[in-house]
């Protein structure tokens, strides 16, 4: 008989969360370790990152690491994932959540906020997949989650063309990765939130808040919680997954439905 518990275990598992130190990736990174992961959280500010993996490590009893980490520079992500290893032995998870929106309307947005935009949530995403990877392919596998958006598939009414158009690419990475590492045991897929109620959107939809009406276009009439990915990611992480890789899992409150 099948033990579903143990599926979900994640004990013994090392693991890596870009943009870590606070939102939906600090979140995740509780659920993770709250399964049993040792947890390496990665953030441009040093101060929070390194708050949140004491924290972290007080609350669930891990161990865990925090670096100052840029996405967008290849020496640091190497960096990364060599402390890791060096640290903890192997790398089994990747959470890519680093990433930002610019709200620029296309005719107004320079190609510099254009390249930004791409430079993190793209080449990011890529660089942290790439030497991960690797040193995946030398310990027989693991489990990369990226972070996508319903804005993956949809255009919202924000005008946010830049970042609508980086998810997209990092949906379609998903799938690429996921077919070219499959014979490495590497399962790769894609976390697609909806609107979520971060610290950061949370004064737009409040009752004056300028994104308020776009409530009205969810079917459950409100924003996601950031624990309501958690289970997700736990999920991915874990071998409860085992038969999944290329996909993107939408969790929006419905909107994309309509």
């Amino acid at each position: 008989m099948t033990n579903y518990k143990n599926l979900f275990d994640l004990q013994g598992k090392v693991s890596i969360i870009t943009g870590g130190s606070r939102g939906l990736g600090r979140e995740m990174a509780n659920a993770l370790s709250q399964a049993g992961a040792s947890v390496v959280l990665a953030d441009l500010n040093d101060e929070l990152v390194q708050q949140a993996a004491e924290e972290i490590k007080a609350q669930n009893g891990v161990e865990t690491l925090g670096l100052q980490v840029d996405v967008t520079k290849e020496d640091q992500v190497k960096n990364l994932v060599d402390t890791t290893i060096e640290r903890f032995g192997k790398v089994d998870i990747v959470i890519n959540n680093a990433g930002i929106c610019q709200k620029i309307k296309a005719e107004e947005m320079s190609l510099q906020d254009w390249k930004k935009t791409m430079d993190v949530n793209v080449n990011g995403v890529f660089l942290v997949s790439k030497y991960a990877g690797l040193k995946m392919m030398e310990t027989g596998g693991g489990s990369i989650i990226n972070i996508a958006s319903m804005s993956s598939f949809i255009a919202n009414t924000e005008a946010q063309c830049a970042y609508n158009s980086s998810k997209a690419a990092v949906a379609m990475m998903t799938k690429c990765l996921a077919n070219e590492w499959v014979t490495h045991n590497i399962r790769v897929n894609a976390i697609a939130p909806g609107y979520m109620e971060t610290d950061m959107a949370k004064p737009l939809f409040a009752e004056d808040g300028e994104l308020r009406h776009v409530l009205d276009y969810i079917p459950m009439k409100r924003l996601g919680k950031p624990y309501e990915l958690g289970g997700l990611a736990i999920y991915l992480a874990s071998d409860a997954s085992s038969y999944a890789t290329g996909s993107v899992f939408l969790v929006d409150g419905g909107y994309t439905v309509i």
